[in-house]
């Protein structure tokens, strides 16, 4: 594979992960239909979630992520303010979303924009109190792994920086690093696993003198334990979720492994399937899903730039 067959598949292995997993938000296990029967169409017995919203549909992760990739493109760099600035535009006005609608916005997101928008300074727009952890920032970073030139722990400042505006709680910005190292490991020819320990040594390096930062990584991510998961909106359970999900063998497993853990599918299958479409690529990815996927447009605007 080419470096540009990963990020084709990156991309839309977000998209398409977060799309077949919009059906299904909410939902417990049990709820959920059976392991084959999870696909981008649900079945007709079951009440998908959204009932106005068409199959095939991203949801805030997939907006969220190209508001950032788009951002990156324009700036060729990570520039907080004109993100946040996308992200409003994301907000107000359905830019980036599927028909311009907007019809799932994370708490801390939402309010962290409403906060931007009245005036208050960007850095200050955040929660950072620990209940304030949930995965808005790690579902939409990983554009900025896989267009990032500088060196690793430039790339942890700015999956901090972009964690920042809307999650400013210091797990959630070592969930992004780490996430995003994952990816650049990814990108540099190890496997999912071996580059999973590489992120993490990499990360135990950096934080050799950040005693804060370390805890977080040691005694709440815990990233040496590989665990099911709940499928939550935490954001470290998110994090373990997909990885726990990308112990199958095939980016199609990998995304309904993520939603059969029920709860926050769309982003569990998000953040998972980022991960499974840059490892396997785009060709990987089941081409009904692709034809299935809304917006493709705007994705392949983006692509070629």
């Amino acid at each position: 594979m080419t470096k540009q067959d990963q990020i084709k598949g990156a991309i839309y292995g977000l998209l398409i992960g977060d799309a077949v997993g919009v059906p299904y938000e909410f939902n417990l296990p049990e709820q959920l239909p059976s392991y084959d029967k999870i696909d981008m169409i649900s079945p007709s017995h079951f009440q998908k979630t959204y009932p106005n919203i068409p199959f095939g549909t991203w949801s805030d992760d997939g907006a969220q992520a190209l508001c950032l990739l788009d951002s990156l493109l324009y700036k060729n760099k990570l520039d907080p303010e004109d993100f946040m600035n996308r992200m409003c535009n994301w907000y107000q006005h359905g830019y980036m979303a599927v028909d311009f609608q907007v019809f799932d916005v994370g708490v801390q997101t939402a309010e962290s924009i409403r906060k931007y928008l009245q005036g208050v300074q960007l850095d200050q727009v955040a929660k950072n109190d620990e209940h304030a952890n949930g995965n808005g920032s790690l579902m939409r970073v990983l554009p900025l792994a896989i267009l990032h030139t500088g060196t690793d722990e430039q790339l942890i400042q700015d999956a901090y920086a972009q964690s920042h505006v809307t999650h400013a709680h210091l797990r959630a910005k070592v969930c992004c690093a780490l996430y995003c190292l994952w990816a650049r490991s990814i990108l540099n020819g190890l496997n999912i696993e071996n580059a999973w320990h590489d992120a993490v040594a990499k990360l135990r390096n950096y934080f050799q003198d950040k005693p804060e930062d370390l805890a977080q990584l040691e005694f709440y991510i815990r990233p040496d334990e590989l665990e099911k998961g709940n499928g939550s909106g935490y954001v470290v359970d998110c994090l373990k979720s997909a990885r726990y999900a990308l112990q199958q063998p095939t980016y199609q497993d990998v995304v309904k492994t993520a939603i059969a853990l029920g709860r926050d599918t769309d982003t569990t299958a998000c953040v998972a399937g980022g991960i499974a479409g840059l490892y396997y690529g785009f060709d990987a990815i089941p081409q009904a899903w692709v034809e299935q996927l809304r917006g493709k447009e705007m994705v392949e605007l983006l692509l070629a730039r």
